[in-house]
């Protein structure tokens, strides 16, 4: 199935890297992202729904403070922070801090923070 298109949907991001092949390696092995190379030569990803898509660019400087944070919604939070640990990445922000709400912030290869986010279960 083809992406949704709408107005005003948020569909592409590139993402700050030192290494893109480090970078992309490290979103596939935690994530699951679809990694390609464009018939322009440039390494990108789609997401697991496959409505977002992006790439790893060189030469800028990483979002490694929160201004605009991307969450990366996952089935574990927990469970996330034991992948991008093993893959290099650094917790810079514990579950808990963000309560109610089931979150954590990463940091990684190249120094950006991103957010983990977890849907809650329902309670009945």
């Amino acid at each position: 199935m083809p992406p949704t298109l709408a107005n005003g949907k948020i569909c592409y991001i590139q993402i700050p890297a030192i290494d893109i092949t480090r970078s992309a390696d490290f979103y596939s092995k935690v994530f699951g992202w679809h990694v390609r190379q464009r018939s322009d030569g440039h390494t990108a990803f789609d997401d697991t729904t496959k409505e977002v898509s992006g790439e790893w660019v060189l030469g800028r400087r990483a979002s490694s403070e929160p201004g605009l944070l991307i969450y990366i919604m996952v089935d574990s939070v927990a469970a996330t922070i034991d992948d991008v640990i093993a893959q290099g990445g650094e917790l810079v922000q514990p579950i808990g801090a963000d309560a109610p709400e089931i979150t954590a912030r990463f940091r990684d290869p190249a120094r950006n923070v991103i957010g983990l986010y977890q849907e809650p279960t329902s309670e009945k």
